[in-house]
Parts: structure tokens; C-alpha cells; sequence
């Protein structure tokens, strides 16, 4: 019943604590509570989220918690509810000791606000906690001569707790000679003295037992008790006397073990074994007694094990001093205990905010540091600062928190990661510190657009290359990262010769690789021009343009052309002139080619493949000119065959033949007729010519007779000239018209021969030209030879012989040489001598079927 009675006490007096537990209006951001130790695990505290301004479901969502330095959680939050409740069985005395109050305080972080509240928990005491003394047996030892009055101390007993539950009153069991008397220190313990009332006679009785017990104030009540043996020893009249009622010492907590801390002195009239003094620990706890060690028989207290000011600032020990006999003295011993810089400060990091983006304003909280040290006033003051130059700086926050916030702008380009140190630095002497390192990733934004290394690239690509073969690789760099960094490539849209730039190259959008969709050829385009765009994947995206120039080299793939002597449609070959009385050197005609190459490939050399008169004739090897390269003699042959051959320089060279076909004579009539006695032999030869041949024959025969004719009239003031051309006539018509038939050396009279002949004003000689011959003109008609005007062919427009200088103007082309002039020659009369090629002076058509 009584054990019933007890618990429904206690829980009434629970509740009523619990009823009493109201929030404490305090300075802000400061919240209070009072609860009674020895909760069950769960039991309400206080209705936090009421406090905080918050509903129950906002604690999870704000990231509400408890941020506590302590070894033990003894508080946590209910989200459901919205309290504070207990996280476990809370002992008072294993908190607080002795103290009158006690307290517990701690920190609730609002996470998504960054703020702090201060929390303080008063633990209020339950009589929970006996009396109890250092030992269950007492042997007090007293001389039978004692006085009455005389006071013997009694062990104190110990309650931990505290205000009416402590330790009230002591109470001694009744007897005749013994009496109790309780005094009190100045730090208000009560501690119980038992005195002789009345002398004692051992011979009437030698032991007497007692029991005291101590008794608190709580309810219901609690007590503890000790057995008290009283021996009545002989008489011994002297009691020891120490020589100080209190010994004080001041020790710094880093004192080595083993260090002498002081040494008490009591000393005893009496002689022999009753003037004996031993020292002892009249009351030290457990904890205590193993920091100090007493030597009984000198009285020297030294140290143990090491102190430390951070657990205990003082102690207060008390030394007995016994004689032999039955006689005690009592002192205190007081040490304090110096505090000394042994203990570094200590950084805890409670948030971090890690990756940060780069873009973050300034002030913006990185994270929040809680900074403590265990020492004591000038020691426990700390200081925390920035290791380098970085952007960040630190705010002081409530309490001991420190807030880590940006003060500079981030780029994550320059700097993607912060390895953070802060100092925390007391100010002891000398000073100790603790360095906290953590790292703080800096989050990418797209704010870098791709760039190229140069601001245009060109490169080269020989002609005729394969399809899909790689031309050029561009890389663009993007100091961004992940998907902002990764860049996409593209060709801007463009028209090449009609045709879309797509259809001649492509890129490779991941790697920048150009790739040639088709051969390209020098000659059809010299270079491509294109923009490249590089664009990041972000977003938005950024993008950048270069331009790039693919210049096509030439490749030997196109051989020589040759222009001239060109080749008529009937596959005969062109007859060029040579007089016989031509000196070494003189310029036969000049074989022009063309190369559609260029550079070295369009260099062009000539040179003489063949010749039926080897040694007659040379060809220049860069100007194509034929010249002869000796005088010819009567016993060359009229038709000379030459076969030039031009080579380009490429690699490998390619090259290209003409034959030409070279008349050795002084004129016409004299190639007729030497045409025509050489060709007599074969004539059987000419047995398949048609009549239609035969009768153009002698068509150009007439009118050439013609033409002479007329131009003696008209020229007879160049009498001299007129005989030449007389005589050539008589010889001419004395040839037998069956001469001419079938001789294979008349199809080369059947083509143009112009001669040119220019004077300049200023010159003594005369300069012979041979352009190009026009086949446009060559072959006409019998009709029209036969109804040819003979007086037209006599007009002097057509046949300007003056001697004003006539020029015709000479076409040019890439590739092709101008045909350098002949020397001027030493006689007048050879500037005269008709030439082979057109000319505007002089023209002569014969004509074939």
C-alpha cells in the first residue's frame, strides 16, 4: 500500500510539473521549459512548433532540429505533434551534481531560414534519491576520561538531491550517555557530531551501539542509516591538534602526476602509542580519492592522476588525525584548481550548402559553423578567421555560430572548387588553434559561349581526292561543363556554283571532323569558303563562328593542248614554208600548246620527236619555235616530216605530239613544180583520183596565173619584183597539167598561205610575223574559183601592199608564249620572201573536192 501510495504521488506530482511547464517569455529567439527528471522516454516537453510560429507539418519541411554539443541527445522533436519531447531517461544529479538549479541548454535550427532559438530546459528534482553514508559500520573509539560535552564528528551522509529532497535532519537512537548535535558548513551541509552526555565507565559497560539515521524532506520521506560502534578505551586525555583548521592551495591543471601537492601536520601530547599520530581521508568520494594520494604516517598529499579545470574547478577534502588512543582531529584541506590553455577550439560545421551556383549574389550563407573552447575566460575566448584570399567572409551569428557567406562573385571557369580552412584561435598564451577544412563545389551556369583557337583556319586538299575523305578537323573549346561544354558543329548554308554547299562537304556535328562528299576539281573551282558554327548544349545555348577557306591544289591530270598547227577535219597534216636559201636559225613556225594545269603541271618543254631530215631542223624547248639548224642544201628533200612532241612538268608528266609537214622551197611555183617533177615516177600512183580532183587542179592553177598576171600590171614601177614573178609564171605554165594528178604533196597546197609582211617606220629591216593560220578560209569550192572576178582579186583592200606598216593584232591566252619575231634580216629582199601563215597581204586558195 505504501509502495502504491508512493507512485500515485509521484505521478500527481508529474503532472502538476507538466501543468506548470509553460514557454518562458525571455529576449528574443530564446525559449524556456521546465520538466521534472526521471520522465519516461517520449513524455511531452513543450509544444515547440507553437513557439516557433510554425504548424506541426512545417518542422519537417523547414528542416527544423535540434543542433546540441552534448554527448547525449536528451530532447527530440515529435514532427507529428509539433512538441518537444524526452529522448530518454533524464538524471538531475547525473547532470547537475549538487547544483541548485539545473539546467540545459541547447539550439533549434530553422534550416531553410538559416536561424538559430535558443532552447534552455530547467531539470526540476524528484525525491528520488536516499541518505546514504560512506559506510554501514561506524567504530568510534572514546576514552573512559573523557568530559562530558565532548563531541565526536560522525560521517555525513550524502542525498544527491537537492532543495527539500536533500538531506533535512539526522536522528540518533535513545540511550543515556550519547546525544546528537547537527551543524551546518558554510556551504549550508548539515553534518551530524555525537556528545557525551554523561561519563563513561568502561568496568560498567565497554561497547555501546547506536544507530544514526539521516532523514530527508521529501515526499514521502527517505532515510539511510549507520551502525555505531562505541569502544570505551583507557584513559588518554590528549587529542590531536592540527596546526591549521583549513589548508588552501592553488595547483595549475597541467601539474604532473606524482607532484607533492602540500602536507598536513597534527600533533598529540600524549606519549607513546596514545601520542601516535595517523593521518587519513575522513570523507572523499570515489572519484576523489583516486586523484589523491595521503601518506598516514608524514601527512603529504600528493597528486594521483591528472586534473583537468574543465571537470572540476575545487575540491574540498577533509584529513582526520588519530592518536593511539581514542582521540580525533579533524581539517580541511581546500585545492583550486588554475585553469591553463591546454584545450584547442573547437570548429563544428552544423550546415553546409555545397554545390554552390556561380551565379549566387553576394551574402548569400554557404555554411554554419559552431565555434567552442573548453577553457575558462581569457582562454576560452575565440577568434575565427579565413585561411587565403578567397570570397568568402565569415558573420558572427547568435551564441557561438558563425556564418560563412559570399563576398565576391564566383566563376566556376576560373575556379571550380573551394578547399575552405578556418582558424579558430584562442586567446590564451600561448595561443592554440584548430584548423576545420572542408570543400565547397561551385556549380556550372552556361555563361561561356564555344570559341575557336583562331579567328579563320584554311587548309589544303589536292584535287580529284576520294569521297568521304577527311579534309580538316576544328575544335572549339568551351570552358563550361556537362552538357553546357558539350558542343554541337555545323556549316552554315551556302550556294557554290549553283549548288548547295551541303552537297560538297559535310562535319561531323560531334567531333568537328570536315568530311569532301565528292572530288573536286582545280579546274572547275579554285577554293571553298564556309562558316563553321560551334553551339554548347545549355540553355540557352551560345554558339560561335569561324570561317574556313579549303584552297584545292592542282593535280597533274590535264595533258598538253596544242593550238597550233591544228589538225583539219580530214586528218591531213598543215604545210609550213622553208626557203632554200634560208640561213641557220631562220623561224620555220612555232608549235603553241596549252596546259589547263597549273603552276609546275602548265610548264611546258618542246622538243623534236622525229624528223626525216634529222639534224634540219631544231625546236626551241621552252618557246615551241622551229627554226633550221643548218643551211639547206639542194639534195634535201622538198617534204620534210617533223614530229614535236610537248611535255608538261607535273608528276608524272603528261605530254602530247603534232606533225608537221615542211615544204622546202623558194616559193609556191617552185614547191608546185618541184612537187610535180619529184611526183612524176609515182604517177600510176594516182590512178584512183577522181576527175573532180583533176579539175580543181587545174582551177588553182588558172587562177594563180590570174593573180599574177594582175599584179604585174598593177606593180610595174617594182619592175624587179614583176620579172621575178614573170619568170616563175613562164616556168609554171611549161608543167604539164598531168603534174599535178594524183601527187600526194598537192593536199598541202590545199590549205591557206597568208604572209604578213610589216615595216616599221623607225626600223632598217624588216620583221616577218606568223600568227596563227585561219582554216576557216582554206578549202572552197570549183564553182567558186571558176566564177571568182579576176579584178576583184586585184582590189587594194584586200590587197594592201604599202609600205606603211600593217599590224594585225595577235590574241593571247594563259599558258601560250608570244611568238618572238625573227631577226630582221640583212637583205632587204629577203624581208620580202613570203612566209608560211595568214597574212592580209598576199593570199593564194586552192581548192579541192
Amino acid at each position: 500500500m505504501a509502495a502504491q501510495r508512493n507512485s500515485s504521488d509521484r505521478s500527481a506530482l508529474v503532472q502538476l510539473c507538466l501543468f506548470l511547464c509553460m514557454p518562458w517569455q525571455a529576449e528574443a529567439r530564446q525559449i524556456r521549459y521546465s520538466v521534472p527528471e526521471e520522465l519516461e522516454k517520449g513524455s511531452f516537453v513543450g509544444s515547440i512548433s507553437k513557439d516557433l510560429g510554425l504548424e506541426p507539418r512545417e518542422l519537417a519541411e523547414r528542416g527544423v532540429r535540434i543542433v546540441s554539443r552534448g554527448r547525449t541527445q536528451l530532447f527530440a522533436l515529435n514532427p507529428r505533434s509539433g512538441s518537444l519531447v524526452t529522448a530518454g531517461r533524464i538524471d538531475r544529479e547525473e547532470l547537475c551534481a549538487q547544483s541548485a538549479r539545473c539546467l540545459v541548454s541547447f539550439n533549434i535550427l530553422v534550416e531553410d531560414r538559416v536561424k538559430l532559438f535558443g532552447v534552455e530546459i530547467e531539470i526540476t528534482d524528484i525525491n528520488d534519491n536516499a541518505p546514504k553514508f560512506q559506510a554501514e559500520n561506524l567504530d568510534v573509539k572514546i576514552n573512559e576520561n573523557v568530559a562530558p560535552g565532548t563531541r565526536f564528528p560522525l560521517p555525513e551522509a550524502v542525498d544527491p538531491d537537492v532543495g527539500v529532497n536533500s538531506l533535512q535532519s539526522y536522528q540518533l537512537s535513545s540511550n543515556k550517555h550519547f546525544s546528537l548535535a547537527v551543524q551546518s558548513r558554510v556551504n549550508g551541509v548539515k553534518y551530524p557530531e555525537l556528545v557525551l552526555e554523561h561519563a563513561l565507565d568502561r568496568e560498567e559497560e565497554a561497547m555501546h551501539h547506536l544507530v544514526l539515521t539521516a532523514v530527508d524532506g521529501g515526499d514521502p520521506l527517505r532515510s539511510g542509516t549507520v551502525l555505531i560502534s562505541v569502544t570505551v578505551f583507557d584513559a588518554n586525555d590528549n587529542a590531536p591538534v592540527f596546526s591549521l583548521s583549513e589548508y588552501r592551495v592553488s595547483v595549475p591543471e597541467n601539474l604532473p602526476v606524482g607532484a607533492q601537492l602540500l602536507t598536513v601536520t597534527a600533533t598529540d601530547r600524549d606519549e607513546g602509542a596514545n601520542g601516535e599520530v595517523t593521518y587519513s581521508f575522513r570523507k572523499l568520494p570515489d572519484t576523489q580519492l583516486l586523484k589523491f594520494q595521503l601518506n598516514k604516517n608524514t601527512g603529504e598529499i600528493k597528486l594521483s592522476e591528472n586534473l583537468d579545470y574543465e571537470e572540476t574547478g575545487f575540491y574540498e577534502i577533509e584529513i582526520q588525525a588519530e592518536d593511539g588512543g581514542a582521540y580525533l582531529a579533524t581539517a580541511k584541506v581546500l585545492i583550486t584548481v588554475e585553469d591553463v590553455n591546454d584545450n584547442s577550439p573547437e570548429v563544428t560545421i552544423t550546415s553546409l550548402f555545397s554545390p554552390l551556383m556561380e551565379d549566387s549574389p553576394l551574402g548569400t550563407v554557404i555554411a554554419l559553423l559552431n565555434v567552442h573552447d573548453l577553457d575558462s575566460g581569457q582562454n576560452g575566448q575565440v577568434t575565427c578567421s579565413i585561411l587565403g584570399n578567397l570570397p568568402f567572409k565569415l558573420e558572427k551569428s547568435i551564441d557561438s555560430y558563425y556564418r560563412l557567406v559570399t563576398h565576391k562573385v564566383l566563376d566556376r571557369e576560373q575556379v571550380s572548387s573551394y578547399n575552405i580552412t578556418v582558424r579558430a584561435t584562442d586567446g590564451g598564451s600561448p595561443p592554440l588553434s584548430t584548423e576545420t577544412h572542408f570543400t565547397l563545389q561551385v556549380a556550372d551556369i552556361n555563361d561561356n559561349p564555344p570559341t575557336f583557337s583562331h579567328i579563320s583556319y584554311f587548309t589544303y586538299i589536292p584535287e580529284n581526292n576520294p569521297r568521304g575523305a577527311s579534309i580538316f578537323s576544328m575544335t572549339a573549346l568551351d570552358p563550361d561543363s556537362e552538357e553546357n561544354a558539350r558542343i554541337i558543329y555545323s556549316l552554315a548554308e551556302d550556294t557554290i556554283q549553283g549548288a548547295p554547299l551541303s552537297s560538297y562537304v559535310s562535319i561531323n556535328p560531334d567531333t568537328g571532323v570536315l568530311y569532301a562528299l565528292r572530288s573536286f576539281d582545280f579546274e572547275q573551282f579554285h577554293d571553298l569558303q564556309m562558316q563553321v558554327t560551334a553551339t554548347d548544349s545549355g540553355d540557352p545555348p551560345l554558339s560561335s563562328n569561324v570561317s574556313l577557306n579549303i584552297f584545292v591544289l592542282d593535280q597533274n591530270d590535264n595533258a598538253p593542248e596544242i593550238l597550233y598547227p591544228t589538225h583539219p577535219t580530214d586528218g591531213s597534216t598543215g604545210v609550213e614554208l622553208a626557203p632554200r636559201s634560208a640561213e641557220p636559225g631562220y623561224l620555220v613556225t612555232k608549235v603553241v600548246a596549252v596546259d589547263r594545269d597549273s603552276g609546275q603541271n602548265a610548264w611546258l618543254s618542246y622538243r623534236l620527236l622525229k624528223a626525216s631530215e634529222p639534224g634540219l631542223f631544231a625546236v626551241g624547248l621552252h618557246t615551241g619555235e622551229v627554226r633550221t639548224a643548218r643551211v639547206l642544201l639542194d639534195r634535201d628533200a622538198l617534204k620534210q616530216s617533223l614530229v614535236v612532241a610537248v611535255q608538261d612538268h607535273g608528276q608524272p608528266p603528261l605530254s602530247a605530239t603534232v606533225t608537221l609537214t615542211v615544204a622546202v622551197a623558194d616559193s609556191i611555183p617552185d614547191v608546185l613544180a618541184d612537187l610535180g617533177s619529184l611526183e612524176v615516177p609515182h604517177a600510176s600512183d594516182a590512178s584512183g583520183l577522181t576527175l573532180y580532183l583533176v579539175v580543181a587542179v587545174a582551177a588553182v592553177s588558172c587562177v594563180f596565173l590570174a593573180f599574177v598576171i594582175v599584179l604585174l600590171a598593177l606593180k610595174l614601177r617594182r619592175w624587179h619584183t614583176s620579172s621575178l614573178l614573170q619568170a616563175s609564171g613562164r616556168r609554171l605554165a611549161g608543167v604539164p597539167t598531168s603534174h599535178f594528178v594524183g601527187v600526194d604533196g598537192v593536199r598541202a597546197f590545199l590549205q591557206t598561205y597568208s604572209h604578213e609582211v610589216s615595216l616599221t617606220a623607225d626600223s632598217r629591216g624588216s620583221h616577218v610575223i606568223f600568227p596563227q593560220p585561219n582554216y576557216a578560209d582554206t578549202l572552197v569550192s570549183q564553182e567558186s574559183c571558176e566564177k571568182k572576178d579576176p579584178q576583184s582579186l586585184l582590189d587594194d583592200s584586200k590587197f594592201p601592199i604599202e609600205d606603211t606598216p600593217l599590224v594585225k593584232p595577235r590574241p593571247t591566252r594563259t599558258g601560250v608564249s608570244p611568238r618572238p619575231r625573227d631577226p630582221a634580216p640583212a637583205d632587204p629582199k629577203m624581208a620580202m620572201k613570203p612566209a608560211p601563215g595568214p597574212t592580209t597581204s598576199l593570199t593564194q586558195r586552192c581548192c579541192k573536192p
